[in-house]
């Protein structure tokens, strides 16, 4: 069972005890101690293991994967970025209705920026055959 649920009961009992049955628990009635939350390490992977899981990735995945990696971005913010939020010059990525839906500004790693600056050429021909066709709707904020 976990702390939180054991904690909710002993609040549970304690509200029975305390508001219906109208009982005065005090310390020399109940000695509970209350139930702690575990501490997790976080698991990181070392650089050598990161560049060993993006060797196995290729294309729009790897920059991706690299970008989420080197800049900090959540897979939603990734998925959402758009053209204009980069900005080349400033080595910035603009978040948009990130994470509390806050806007937010973070590194553009150097050497993503020739890759992607590729990836941003090779979407705009398929855009403008969108276009053509009818199509071409992206997410826009708000």
């Amino acid at each position: 069972m976990s702390s939180a649920t054991q904690n909710q009961a002993f609040n549970a009992i304690l509200l029975l005890y305390g508001q219906v049955l109208e009982i005065s628990l005090d310390d020399q009635k109940i000695s509970a101690v209350r139930a702690g939350r575990k501490k997790n390490m976080p698991v990181v992977l070392t650089q050598e293991e990161v560049s060993q899981v993006l060797i196995l990735m290729n294309g729009t995945v790897q920059l991706m994967a690299k970008l989420l990696y080197g800049s900090g971005l959540r897979v939603m913010e990734c998925v959402r970025l758009r053209v204009q939020d980069i900005d080349f010059g400033m080595g910035e990525i603009t978040v948009r209705e990130g994470k509390g839906f806050k806007d937010r500004l973070t590194i553009l790693p150097e050497s993503l920026a020739p890759a992607l600056q590729e990836h941003i050429e090779r979407v705009k021909v398929l855009h403008r055959q969108d276009l053509k066709k009818g199509f071409g709707s992206v997410y826009m904020p708000y």
